[in-house]
């Protein structure tokens, strides 16, 4: 088992999840049904933030080369919220932030990590389709860049990953990652819920 090998599993596994996560409902949740540039903006934005400051936590008990990679990537999600924002706030932080930030093991937390990143790159993905979709190509090529930047920091931390060790270790990211991905799933279906939307349940 590697890194890549978790990432694979995860989008095999929650494969049904991922594809509407990257929908337009999941974009519709997001923004509270504010299908508009600036609440695009602010998702984005919102997003970026609430990484930034779980990541700054974990950083207090780290060390080596995880200690490394949350502070760069917290001051990376940082820099993502001032460029995809002119005014970035955290606003209400999504539940799968909370998922991570309750995850306490050393070899849990890269886990849980690469499923946020699995999870952001379908929202940002959709992000580009709709500023591509609303004539807005200046914003749909910051939105292209900003999702190279959160594949090349999925790398990080699939390469933090390929340092893992023991069985137990990898249960305990592989769980991590899980429950991070399916956080947010659970999310997705109940503001759609709360919307009136009914959404399709994963089967």
């Amino acid at each position: 088992m590697d890194g890549t090998d978790l990432e694979a599993e995860l989008r095999d596994d929650h494969e049904t999840a991922f594809s509407r996560l990257g929908s337009s409902k999941a974009m519709y949740a997001l923004t509270a049904g504010e299908m508009d540039g600036d609440s695009v903006r602010a998702a984005a934005a919102t997003d970026a933030l609430a990484l930034a400051s779980v990541l700054e936590d974990w950083i207090e008990d780290a060390d080596g080369d995880a200690a490394s990679l949350y502070e760069d990537l917290a001051a990376a999600a940082r820099t993502h919220a001032d460029d995809v924002s002119d005014d970035p706030s955290l606003g209400a932080s999504p539940d799968l932030y909370d998922s991570l930030a309750g995850l306490e093991s050393t070899s849990a937390r890269p886990g849980g990590l690469l499923g946020r990143y699995l999870v952001s790159l379908e929202y940002v993905g959709q992000m580009v389709g709709f500023f591509v979709g609303d004539a807005d190509p200046m914003a749909a090529e910051d939105f292209r860049g900003l999702r190279s930047a959160l594949e090349a920091e999925r790398d990080q931390v699939v390469e933090v990953l390929d340092a893992t060790g023991e069985d137990d270790d990898w249960h305990a990211a592989r769980d991590a990652g899980d429950a991070v991905i399916e956080a947010a799933y659970d999310d997705y279906v109940e503001t759609l819920q709360s919307m009136g939307i009914k959404p399709k349940n994963v089967c």
